[in-house]
């Protein structure tokens, strides 16, 4: 039995709200279970400087936890500096991102996507991933309204979700008591289409075979259709 009494197939409850903020092009508030995270997607005609007139676009990522998304205060990382965590998670979701992206066809302009972590109970990089997609989406929609893109620079869908092997078991979507008992933790990032984009997955006190490995892939791909569906809904 889960901690949650979910289904080892079976999400938290997954929630998007859009347009949250006043002056952000995109934004959206992602809910999955108790983890919240607030969304923004910021377009700047100006990319970075080793990208000045190559014609690309850019997509960039940055994340952070408010003081008390966790159980204890943290200090701001505006205070003390930030944490490898922090630098390694915004890497991956712009990576990630980045991966939906016709850099050609968005133009010379980046948009910078924030993603804040308001309430954390494990899953807040796929929560992440997954509702920047949102930010970014509606970001890019106003670039096109406004004629300033002449084809959708967004090629599919990007979706993240966790999966992992709690007391003998794999489950979808690892919520914080899972998450900290887990012999094997994996975050998995895929497009709507099912490529893949990214897995992190390691043991901790455990192994996994090959079979678990596809196993937990297989639960993975039930939680991008979901996640999937919900961008969809939020955005349409």
């Amino acid at each position: 039995m889960r901690p949650s009494g979910r289904a080892i197939n079976e999400m938290r409850p997954v929630t998007i709200e859009t347009d949250v903020t006043r002056h952000a092009e995109g934004s959206c508030m992602i809910r999955c279970g108790d983890t919240h995270v607030l969304c923004t997607a910021t377009i700047d005609e100006r990319v970075p400087h080793w990208m000045k007139n190559t014609g690309l676009g850019w997509v960039t990522a940055e994340y952070g936890m408010l003081p008390r998304a966790t159980h204890s205060r943290m200090n701001r990382e505006a205070k003390r500096g930030q944490s490898g965590r922090t630098q390694e998670i915004q890497r991956l979701i712009g990576r990630s991102l980045r991966a939906c992206i016709d850099r050609p066809a968005l133009g010379e302009r980046q948009i910078l996507v924030d993603c804040d972590v308001i309430q954390a109970d494990g899953g807040t990089r796929c929560a992440s991933i997954t509702g920047g997609w949102v930010a970014l989406r509606l970001a890019v929609n106003k670039l096109m309204k406004a004629g300033m893109v002449t084809s959708d620079p967004i090629i599919d869908h990007v979706a993240a979700v966790s999966c992992g092997v709690y007391a003998g078991q794999p489950v979808l979507d690892l919520d914080y008591p899972e998450d900290s008992e887990a012999g094997v933790d994996g975050n998995f990032v895929m497009t709507g289409r099912g490529k893949l984009i990214e897995i992190q997955m390691s043991a901790e006190g455990s192994t996994f075979s090959r079979d678990e490995m596809t196993t937990l892939i297989d639960l993975a791909e039930i939680g991008r259709d979901g996640l999937v569906s919900a961008q969809t809904g939020a955005t349409t």
